[in-house]
């Protein structure tokens, strides 16, 4: 695992760094000056356990305010993602016990911090220059030759039709392409790559240059199926995850599983190398949607003619 050191100066002029050392300020001073009415303001009454708590809170808001905007640093955003999930804490046993009077106020204050830990949550990970080797491999079987299969995946440029993370890959040379994906939270990243071994029919390995939002690698092999079924296809990926550990843990939380994504991608390619397109059923929504869906049409049984090129 790596940091970049130069974290601090980056992040001085960083607007959504500086915004949350504001909110931070903002929320810190109340809880601190005035810890009774800022607790009534929340709807859970101005007990002495409330007060205790809005001034603790306070404090640790001001101590975060103080570093992201002396000298911010990416700890400075993970410790306040590690204050949301207290407040998120407290405001949910405070929901459980409430007497019903300001509920409203409550349940508001609860939407509020669930919006800004999100925020904390993607700057967070955005912000930290740490990475995570991570080594994906997924297998699956097409019922095509592998010079037929080989021939689709080599056709760099059609690889997001069916990778839900890919946006656009273009050719840039005999052996170089740019790629751009998206990322958790949104985010998008681009790379070049270089093409660094091919055995037509059987290889295609490769890996990004120098400059790459993410570092990675990683090779598909081609090999004819057991029984002449067709071609096992074994894909290895390997990149560094951004945010380092606590970066992946996120993305999982949020529903961004990278194991779980490479296998969606090659079943979608067996659909496409199979059928020609991604098949869905007739209750799923059609279109895109969040780059988890692709250009699809209703699943229905195959024609003659589509079952005897199948089994051809």
């Amino acid at each position: 695992m790596k940091t970049d050191t130069r974290s601090t100066s980056r992040l001085q002029h960083d607007p959504l760094v500086r915004g949350l050392g504001w909110a931070s300020a903002l929320l810190g001073v109340p809880q601190v000056v005035a810890p009774a009415g800022f607790a009534r303001a929340l709807g859970v009454g101005d007990a002495f356990r409330h007060r205790s708590a809005t001034t603790a809170v306070g404090v640790r808001e001001l101590a975060a305010a103080t570093g992201l905007l002396g000298r911010p640093h990416p700890a400075w955003l993970w410790g306040r993602v590690g204050g949301d999930l207290m407040d998120l804490t407290m405001l949910t046993r405070a929901l459980r016990n409430h007497n019903g009077r300001g509920l409203g106020r409550t349940v508001a204050a609860t939407a509020a911090v669930t919006a800004l830990t999100v925020t904390d949550v993607y700057a967070a990970v955005t912000r930290t220059r740490r990475s995570t080797p991570m080594d994906l491999t997924a297998t699956t079987t097409v019922s095509r030759p592998p010079d037929e299969v080989y021939a689709l995946w080599r056709d760099l440029e059609r690889l997001p039709d069916f990778m839900a993370h890919l946006e656009e890959v273009r050719v840039t040379g005999p052996r170089t392409s740019h790629w751009r994906a998206g990322a958790p939270f949104g985010k998008t990243v681009e790379w070049d790559a270089e093409t660094t071994e091919e055995v037509a029919g059987r290889l295609i390995a490769w890996r990004s240059v120098d400059g790459a939002d993410i570092d990675n690698s990683g090779e598909v092999r081609f090999e004819p199926a057991p029984g002449g079924r067709g071609t096992e296809i074994r894909v290895t990926l390997r990149y560094d995850l951004p945010g380092g550990a606590l970066g992946q843990a996120a993305a999982r939380y949020f529903g961004e599983e990278p194991h779980q994504q490479l296998d969606d991608d090659l079943r979608r390619f067996k659909q496409i190398a199979e059928t020609g397109e991604v098949v869905r059923s007739e209750g799923a929504p059609g279109g895109k949607r969040a780059r988890g869906e692709f250009p699809q049409h209703p699943a229905r049984p195959l024609t003659e003619d589509e079952l005897k090129e199948t089994l051809a």
